[in-house]
């Protein structure tokens, strides 16, 4: 900018989600904004969507995007792409971390029958049911495989 041009004001700037990227060169952004609800004082959430220019068609769907007012440059379109903030499930920003550190597995108990001592059992059988799928530790199923028998009687003992 020379000396003799004025500067400029400063544009709005939003920052929203894309929500569609099929078009080339634009990109529909899901801005959320929240404020007091006038009357009763609850918060309330409001989402405007706007179509946004993207020259190098670098931002896709679940991007998190900057966006800056510009002009018209077509009949819908009044904001231009400024940066991505955050990529989408699926993409990582070049050269840059991670947004969210990776969960950390966990290991899960064996499915299948369980040996137990005989002096617990005193007597019962010596094989117990684990992850038959109900959450209900009293209940115990055989694994698959077994459908022969009714579950609804109990053992004669």
């Amino acid at each position: 900018m020379s000396a003799s041009q004025p500067e400029r004001g400063n544009r709005q700037r939003l920052r929203g989600v894309v929500v569609r990227d099929k078009a080339h060169k634009t990109i529909t952004v899901e801005v959320m904004r929240r404020f007091q609800h006038p009357r009763y004082g609850k918060m309330v959430r409001r989402h405007t969507r706007l179509s946004a220019h993207d020259p190098a068609d670098e931002a896709h769907e679940g991007d998190t995007v900057e966006i800056m007012a510009c002009r018209p440059l077509a009949k819908t379109k009044r904001y231009r792409l400024v940066q991505v903030v955050e990529r989408g499930p699926g993409e990582a920003l070049v050269g840059q971390p991670p947004a969210r550190p990776e969960p950390e597995a966990h290991e899960e108990a064996p499915a299948g029958p369980v040996e137990t001592p005989a002096d617990e059992t005193a007597g019962s059988a010596s094989l117990s049911y684990q992850g038959s799928g109900s959450d209900d530790p009293a209940i115990e199923t055989p694994p698959d495989g077994d459908d022969s028998q009714d579950h609804a009687e109990s053992p004669a003992t």
